[in-house]
């Protein structure tokens, strides 16, 4: 498709693709860009793995909050997924198993790397989902089909996270699980929107795992 993030710069580091054994696509947040949560890609990073991450137009890839009605996200949702997709594809392309990509984001880029996992189930390296949770005013985990075929999900979020509700991210969960995943979600008491160490610790333990595979 063509929309308002096509075209944008795909931000690389890490092992260069034609040596990689993994990539992680990495999918910034809302104001933020390519390269900064490519610095957070690099705490987690381990030889062998590749970074990639899209970039938005503007920094932002969708104009409301995502527990907005989908048409008053579009086109930026729809192009957003659309970068998600072009990202994985780049490294399959590069001749890393689908298996082996791991797709992760925070807050913005936390949604966008959920719902392209789950609209598109089959399996992957894993999901880290920071922050955030799947799109839409509502979330019905019986209106999502496929199998992700144990598909390890981590999923952190704090329980008085001013812009992500606890019952979208226990909704959230409760998709994946249904979807096939091995889900690990983690509710942290008092943090707020952010990234904590023992979330960068956890999706490191998914990028070891997955090297090791």
């Amino acid at each position: 498709m063509s929309g308002p993030h096509q075209g944008q710069q795909l931000v690389t580091a890490g092992t260069a693709l034609s040596d990689a054994q993994a990539a992680a696509v990495l999918v910034h947040g809302r104001g933020a860009t390519a390269r900064s949560i490519v610095q957070m890609g690099l705490d987690i990073h381990q030889e062998g793995l590749a970074i990639l991450a899209p970039q938005a137009a503007g920094n932002t890839w969708y104009p409301n909050s995502f527990l907005a009605p989908v048409e008053e996200n579009e086109p930026g949702r729809s192009s957003g997924l659309q970068a998600v997709e072009d990202a994985v594809d780049q490294a399959v392309d590069a001749g890393i198993p689908r298996e082996s990509v791991l797709v992760g984001g925070f807050s913005q880029g936390a949604c966008l790397a959920s719902e392209y996992v789950a609209r598109n189930p089959r399996r992957y390296g894993g999901l880290a989902a920071l922050s955030g949770g799947l799109i839409g005013e509502t979330v019905d985990p019986d209106s999502y089909d496929g199998e992700i075929e144990g598909t390890p999900v981590f999923i952190g979020c704090s329980d008085v996270d001013p812009h992500i509700p606890i019952e979208r991210v226990h909704a959230t969960t409760e998709t994946f699980e249904l979807l096939g995943g091995d889900v690990d979600e983690r509710i942290y008491e008092g943090m707020g929107h952010g990234v904590n160490q023992d979330e960068l610790d956890a999706v490191a333990d998914l990028v070891v795992d997955l090297l090791e595979t």
